[in-house]
């Protein structure tokens, strides 16, 4: 069969020769873990009290946000009719993690996400109801639901509403994304997936990437609003990157250790695969760039003594690699674990097409809806405030 279909090697069940989760589905679990990372920043400040990143509290809850709301567009693009996951809510499946989604995701959303950015930012949205003219002074007055209470007792009882919608989100958050791990974990036949760790792996990728994302964001703002960074903010994100990073990359070789000790009759196969098929996007893009430098750059920052503008560059330079090296993790898994056969005697190839409904072109612009969701979420909602808007 090899010879007669292009990109087949060996003998491939005739269901197992095209890719039946493209791209898309890549997608799913980078976005989700985006948002799972960025909020469990945003919490180290509400919940743990750690003062030093509370500039980017506000930037963190708007990225999750802007990136939750296009979550589910790539598994609604995937979806042949996607108005059939209504179903979900309308007949939910209890047995089934998948449809289990659609209710964590509007809990998330609603529940948790929404009720604090409006907790957080209530005191602001009524002072600009008051004084904002015109289209975006209604919308304001809408954003009060009613609430222009503004007093010091007010706003005491918001800060412990918040507080404690914090504490809920925080497991919320690991619901949100572990469960995307736990899917692939599940998926016995297939031993690229199949691992207790799969969930754990996930979560900790999540925290990186959601950290490293609001890092790069936030000095990246501050450069185009021409304003200082505060570099003992970015210096103890940076350190709580480093120490995630840390933990998720044990995580990975403890798995690698464990397959390579099981050496059960898939390791021959997938150890074919590592080195030939995936080699350059697991091996050199995701074990080298995109964990191996980034862990070097910040632990060099934590062991010599550089000038701010070196840690900038260092941190930037980390934080992009990180992201690109999460991505590659999600292709890894998700691609990866369709690229050989059950019998372990063929192995398949994936060619992304490019101006399809899954091809590389809608996912460059699925990547790039959260950002333009989040300018806007920015220009209505600041992350910053009126002291550091006139600095």
């Amino acid at each position: 069969m090899g010879s007669l279909i292009p990109g087949v090697d060996g003998y491939m069940y005739p269901n197992e020769v095209e890719l039946q989760w493209s791209v898309l589905i890549v997608l799913y679990p980078f976005i989700t873990g985006l948002v799972a990372g960025a909020f469990i920043l945003a919490s180290l400040e509400r919940v743990f009290n750690v003062d030093a990143v509370k500039p980017t509290y506000r930037l963190a809850l708007l990225t999750a946000l802007a990136f939750l709301l296009v979550a589910p567009l790539p598994l609604q693009l995937h979806l042949g009719h996607p108005e059939r996951s209504l179903e979900m809510y309308l007949t939910p499946h209890l047995s089934s993690a998948m449809a289990m989604f659609g209710f964590v995701y509007l809990w998330y959303l609603m529940v948790v996400l929404l009720l604090e950015i409006w907790l957080d930012y209530r005191k602001d949205i009524v002072a600009r109801a008051e004084t904002t003219p015109g289209w975006r002074g209604l919308a304001y007055r809408v954003l009060t639901l009613g609430s222009r209470n503004v007093s010091a007792g007010a706003l005491a009882v918001d800060d412990k509403v918040g507080r404690f919608v914090t504490l809920v989100g925080i497991p919320s958050a690991f619901l949100l994304h572990g469960y995307v791990g736990f899917i692939f974990g599940s998926v016995k036949a297939n031993p690229w997936w199949s691992t207790p760790l799969m969930p754990i792996v996930f979560l900790f990728s999540a925290i990186v990437s959601g950290i490293a994302l609001v890092l790069v964001l936030y000095m990246s703002v501050c450069v185009a609003r021409g304003v200082p960074i505060d570099m003992r903010c970015a210096d103890t994100v940076a350190r709580y990157l480093l120490y995630a990073f840390v933990i998720d990359f044990s995580l990975e070789m403890l798995d690698l250790l464990h397959r390579v000790y099981e050496a059960d009759e898939s390791f021959k196969s997938l150890d074919f695969m590592v080195h030939t098929r995936l080699y350059a996007s697991h091996i050199l893009v995701q074990i080298v760039a995109g964990t191996l430098v980034p862990i070097a750059l910040l632990a060099l920052v934590q062991v010599v003594s550089l000038s701010e503008s070196a840690r900038r560059g260092f941190y930037a330079a980390a934080g992009a690699l990180t992201l690109v090296g999460i991505f590659a993790m999600r292709w890894n898994v998700v691609i990866g674990g369709q690229l050989f056969s059950k019998s372990f005697l063929g192995y398949t190839t994936y060619k992304m097409e490019f101006a399809t409904r899954e091809g590389l072109l809608t996912a460059t612009l699925l990547l790039l809806l959260p950002f333009g969701i989040l300018w806007g979420l920015v220009k209505l909602l600041p992350p910053w405030t009126e002291e550091t808007a006139r600095a």
